[in-house]
């Protein structure tokens, strides 16, 4: 098998600001694996929050791609991503886009969607949220009002005044479905009191109210909090999970940080065995790198994979959002284009 990549840039369509910092782009790595004429594609988006650049991506592939080469059998999944893992360890991006690219293949060999050989229903699939990025209010508010399509919003929160933010895109929107994500910003007296002030709005939920290094203080939280808590930072693969057990009341699964649609579905199987909501989140990825993710929606509670909605423009086609419905296409593999082309690739 045969590995290529590429790296590219995407820019946000506004300024995208949560608590800890304000994005305007993303660097990405495009990764292909060719075996038999047939390309698997994958996408990696970096983050440094979890210690990975694009740069440190790119020194990953060239540390996998002996190993890479050595796969006669794309089918054995697991005995490869095994052996990635063990070369790897946690750098899920980087691994993300391999084994994204590997089930791509496994989809096009067989010629069937993802979804399909997963066994599931696109019909399952939640309605995914639209994010509102930190800002002042009246600009939190204008872009509540510009996505006037999306029936569930995520309103990142974690400033010095987050009531009248929430206020003014509750003002805006009235009747939608709030979600509140506070990207770890609170401390856990705080996370009490933004918890009781977002249902005071109506909020659905609140995810990660606290930094990662505080989860022994979730159940301390939990335990007073007026709406349930999903964690998306303190949650990054299944072994994260059973230790969560009681402290929280859902997980946010994103395919980037854990490593791709293997360890995703170990993650949601896991949280189903404790009881736990489940999840799926993306980064600012283009639609390459939402679709996996997209084709294993039908097996969660929510959705927030507008990644490539929130993009200036998108160089890739496939599974894609309309009003927050998850559209899951009939193509094989991922069912992902290059913008412009008419067949997959």
């Amino acid at each position: 098998m045969n590995i290529s990549w590429e790296p590219f840039h995407v820019r946000t369509a506004h300024p995208f600001r949560i608590s800890r910092g304000v994005r305007t782009g993303d660097d990405l790595v495009w990764v292909r694996l060719e075996h038999e004429g047939i390309e698997g594609w994958g996408e990696a988006d970096p983050s440094g929050y979890y210690g990975e650049t694009a740069e440190t991506v790119e020194a990953a592939l060239r540390k996998l791609a002996p190993r890479i080469e050595q796969v006669e059998d794309p089918f054995a999944l697991e005995s490869v991503e095994r052996d990635l893992a063990a070369l790897l360890g946690r750098n899920g991006s980087a691994r993300c886009a391999i084994s994204s690219a590997l089930h791509d293949w496994v989809g096009k060999r067989v010629g069937l969607p993802l979804w399909k050989l997963w066994g599931l229903d696109p019909g399952d699939a939640p309605l995914s949220s639209f994010t509102i990025a930190l800002d002042e209010p009246e600009v939190m508010a204008e872009r509540t009002r510009a996505a006037e399509a999306w029936p569930i919003l995520k309103i990142k929160l974690g400033s010095d005044d987050d009531e009248a933010r929430l206020s003014a895109v509750r003002g805006a929107a009235p009747d939608k479905i709030l979600r509140v994500d506070a990207n770890a910003a609170w401390t856990p007296r705080e996370a009490v009191e933004g918890i009781a002030m977002c249902a005071e709005y109506g909020v659905e939920f609140v995810e990660q109210p606290l930094p990662p290094t505080e989860n022994d203080e979730l159940a301390f939280v939990r335990a007073r909090a007026a709406l349930p808590i999903v964690v998306d930072e303190s949650s990054i693969v299944a072994t994260d999970i059973p230790r969560l057990d009681g402290s929280v009341d859902g997980i946010n699964i994103k395919l980037a940080k854990c490593g791709g649609p293997r360890e995703a579905l170990r993650m949601v199987h896991t949280a189903r065995a404790c009881g736990l909501k489940v999840m799926l989140g993306c980064m600012l990825e283009t639609s390459l790198g939402i679709a996996p993710a997209a084709h294993l929606a039908p097996l969660v509670d929510y959705a927030d994979l507008d990644g490539a909605a929130l993009l200036r423009s998108d160089p890739f086609r496939g599974p894609h959002l309309e009003a927050g419905r998850v559209v899951l296409p009939d193509a094989a593999g991922l069912g992902v284009t290059r913008a412009g082309d008419g067949e997959p690739a």
